[in-house]
């Protein structure tokens, strides 16, 4: 092999070296926008109640950033359940002295209420409208046919937070299923 045409093979080794390089510190650094903190306890709990394990991933992302400590107005911890909301769904599954902080509490009743909701609605993006902004509003907006032709699935969701929320989570759903797959 001559000199020139040498040069040239290393030349373009390094290309597809460098090329390698950078997507892998492309993915390495999308993980990291990514996390997938407390895994065993959402693969357990997310099978348990039929669930897809990157979609109770997209949600604790969207909700806390998974963050256990995290706080808003009327909801707390890694699924952001209000007291209300972990009270009943403790009630439905016999649960007694449970501390809904914990994170694994936490993931545990957030995955049995997002599995109620999706089974009360029997559509994913209704249900996470449901987790977002209440059983309540999204009945009313069934029966709106400003925002629902059927009664039954949702063409336009009013609550601009409610909205973003539920693209959200489907972004991150894909998401997490793209690198953790």
């Amino acid at each position: 092999m001559s000199s020139k045409l040498f040069k040239i093979f290393l030349a373009a080794m390094a290309v597809v070296i460098a090329c390698i390089g950078v997507k892998s510190g492309y993915h390495v650094g999308k993980q990291a926008n990514y996390p997938v903190a407390y895994s065993e306890f959402i693969t357990k709990y997310a099978a348990k109640n039929k669930l897809d394990r990157y979609l109770v991933m997209a949600v604790i992302k969207v909700e806390s950033n998974y963050v256990p400590e995290a706080r808003s107005q009327y909801a707390a911890g890694l699924m952001q359940l209000t007291e209300e909301t972990a009270e009943w769904n403790a009630v439905q599954m016999k649960l007694e002295n449970y501390d809904y902080l914990d994170p694994e509490t936490n993931i545990m009743i957030g995955c049995h209420y997002l599995r109620y909701l999706i089974d009360k609605y029997d559509n994913i993006d209704t249900a996470l409208a449901a987790y977002n902004g209440g059983m309540g509003n999204v009945s009313k907006w069934l029966n709106d046919s400003r925002y629902s032709d059927d009664g039954e699935t949702l063409k336009y969701i009013p609550f601009a937070e409610t909205r973003n929320y539920v693209k959200k989570v489907n972004k991150h759903w894909e998401n997490y299923k793209q690198l953790y797959k």
